[in-house]
């Protein structure tokens, strides 16, 4: 009888533990992450080397990064972007879900070419938005610039 009170509290501690941690993975009250903090400079080139456009990026590197994005935020400068990268090349599928600012993503391969853009994406839409070819990184910039910088797929980027 004991071994099973034992057993019971032990299971219920670890249920209790593993829930919390979840918690701490969500939207957490502290508003931080919701500034933006330049991690470096991106720069998009034509096929002549002719520079296109220069962003301050964000990076999201890890699960909980790129999980989270630029949800929660409520405004965007022209000159920043955030950078998505991803450990292989594959399809990539993303959506706007708790995300407030129309944004053009980016999807770029893993020779760091432009391979395609959806462009004026809905805030708040869940749609799946995939890329045309496999990407290894995606760049989310405010809705519209890659029109007003004529991005196109085959441009390179560098950062």
């Amino acid at each position: 009888m004991k071994f099973l009170y034992t057993l019971l509290v032990s299971i219920f501690l670890l249920t209790a533990c593993q829930n919390s941690s979840k918690n701490n993975t969500q939207v957490n009250n502290n508003d931080d992450y919701l500034n933006f903090t330049k991690e470096g400079s991106l720069s998009i080139v034509d096929s002549l080397g002719q520079t296109k456009a220069i962003f301050d990026i964000e990076l999201a590197r890890d699960e909980y990064e790129r999980e989270t994005g630029l949800m929660y935020r409520k405004s965007m400068k022209d000159n920043q972007a955030m950078l998505f990268i991803f450990e292989d090349e594959k399809p990539r599928y993303f959506w706007m879900k708790n995300t407030y600012i129309p944004l053009d993503i980016i999807y770029i391969n893993a020779g760091k070419q432009i391979v395609s853009i959806a462009k004026n994406t809905k805030p708040l839409d869940q749609t799946s938005l995939a890329s045309k070819l496999p990407a290894m990184y995606v760049l989310e910039v405010k809705a519209g610039l890659s029109d007003t910088y004529n991005l196109k797929k085959g441009d390179k980027v560098t950062w």
